[in-house]
């Protein structure tokens, strides 16, 4: 059966890949006590394992879409999925913490090229009518991805060691390059134009914009911290302007910007990135240094979460198109914040982990809420030819929410760690190596409140930040699709004119 008559299966081949690697933005989340532990790293050097692989995926995306447009979203997809599997062999028989970062990096580049690509087979093999139900099916991903990770990389953690959250990725993307090159069908193939100083003011400015978030504790927010910040936001500034000149191809056309859903929907992913990676890091932090669980219990601590959202997701995604644009994104957002203000009051050493999986349980809602409808409003109104500029445009916002949030939760937790006398090394560990559980009783319940108290203040940025993506829903504009096809329709019909 012919992509045109049953794009489907074609969806479901770049969805195993688009799984994959989105799930190891997060599973590193719940092996970083393991990996600081056994490459010797402290808590900075541990997250920019996460962060170097969100920003080499940010970064690019801009570009990899054109690419996929220039050469076949199929053979740019299959060349990154090459990448990102050699280079999550890599990650996983790392030795060092610069090694592991390094390998990362190129992990992050495959990423980049396959994504933009999965949303190019949505809009350019499923019909209007039916790109609701695809975009829900693809929201899904993403969102049950965030949510799966930390789950999979604890079992997996516990079973073979934090090696095995890399090398699992290499039967599965074999799997599913198998299943690209099977079903995918090779579409049409446009000239592009590329804007190289547009690339490199945006590479430039995103990069110094992240290093500097990142590493300003360290560094005891220095000039030099200060000065690549005010040089990275400069360098954004000149992006922009850039753009605004460019009358050829811009990387980023700034008309797609004169649709209001369109930014909004911008905004509000940016939030929501921030604000599930954020949490993730904060939680399995507390789960597992201050409650004192395995990697596989803090993970299943949040089953609860990914299951509701990936069932939720898909009918989400449909129902979505029957409601006015702002209604189930607004909820969403509202119900997530909520259920993180409640986090900050229940990490404490001794509070009910049942209260912990109740508000999961929330946040799982609250999470299939948000991701499919905002990718749905972002591209709503964009015509054709602006889908693709479109797309790449949002997935972008959305990584670079992800990797600020990274950066800055690394800032805050080792700031408020800090403020409460810790030691700056591996968290859970006393200035001379020793593990808390190994104090005397009343030391270490001193040192625990000290600890909970400092990760669950840092739990009110994410919760803070997720009040912004609100603010932005509630501000779509629009009536459901439904209502906007049965207009189409009426005004297309003799009776109509």
């Amino acid at each position: 059966m012919s992509s045109k008559s049953n794009p489907w299966p074609a969806l479901y081949a770049v969805i195993v890949g688009f799984f994959l690697l989105l799930l190891d933005m997060s599973i590193v989340a719940v092996a970083n006590p393991a990996i600081m532990a056994d490459l010797h790293a402290d808590i900075s050097q541990a997250i920019w394992a996460t962060s170097a692989y969100l920003l080499a995926y940010a970064v690019p995306l801009l570009i990899t879409g054109r690419l996929g447009d220039r050469f076949g979203p199929k053979n740019v997809y299959l060349l990154g999925l090459v990448v990102f599997t050699g280079a999550s062999l890599w990650c996983g028989a790392s030795t060092s913490i610069d090694m592991l970062i390094a390998a990362r990096v190129v992990q992050g580049l495959g990423a980049a090229l396959m994504t933009p690509q999965t949303m190019a087979v949505i809009t350019r093999t499923f019909p209007p009518d039916k790109r609701g139900a695809a975009m829900g099916l693809w929201g899904g991903a993403a969102g049950l991805a965030a949510l799966v990770g930390p789950i999979v990389g604890g079992v997996l953690v516990d079973w073979q060691g934090w090696q095995w959250i890399f090398y699992v990725n290499v039967p599965i993307g074999i799997l599913a390059f198998v299943l690209a090159v099977w079903l995918v069908p090779a579409l049409e193939t446009r000239e592009h134009k590329f804007d190289i100083t547009g690339m490199a003011l945006s590479a430039i400015g995103m990069f110094l914009l992240v290093f500097g978030i990142q590493e300003g504790n360290a560094r005891n927010w220095d000039l030099v911290i200060w000065a690549l910040i005010v040089a990275g936001v400069a360098v954004l500034i000149l992006f922009v302007v850039n753009q605004s000149r460019n009358t050829r191809e811009p990387l980023v056309p700034l008309s797609l910007f004169k649709d209001r859903n369109f930014s909004l929907s911008n905004v509000a992913v940016t939030s929501m990135a921030s604000a599930v990676n954020g949490l993730f890091v904060i939680a399995y932090f507390y789960l597992q240094q201050v409650r004192d669980l395995s990697p596989t219990k803090s993970a299943m601590v949040f089953a609860p979460m990914a299951i509701l959202t990936g069932l939720l997701a898909p009918f989400v995604g449909k129902i979505a198109d029957r409601l006015p644009p702002r209604m189930i994104p607004t909820i969403g957002f509202a119900l997530f914040a909520g259920t993180l203000f409640g986090y900050t009051w229940v990490m404490t050493p001794d509070s009910s982990l049942a209260l912990f999986v109740v508000l999961g349980a929330i946040a799982g809602i609250a999470n299939a809420f948000v991701w499919a409808p905002l990718a749905a409003n972002a591209i709503r109104n964009l015509s054709m030819h602006q889908a693709g500029a479109g797309s790449g445009v949002f997935l972008t916002t959305r990584q670079m929410g992800f990797t600020l949030g990274s950066a800055a939760i690394s800032a805050l937790l080792s700031t408020r760690i800090a403020a409460q006398g810790l030691p700056a090394g591996p968290i859970g560990e006393t200035g001379d190596g020793t593990s808390v559980r190994d104090l005397p009783p009343e030391l270490r319940e001193t040192v625990l409140h000290k600890l909970s108290s400092a990760l669950s203040q840092s739990m009110y940025l994410p919760a803070l930040v997720l009040l912004i993506g609100l603010v932005a829903s509630a501000l779509f504009v629009g009536r459901p699709r439904a209502a906007e096809v049965s207009t189409a329709q009426a005004e297309k019909s003799p009776a109509g004119r």
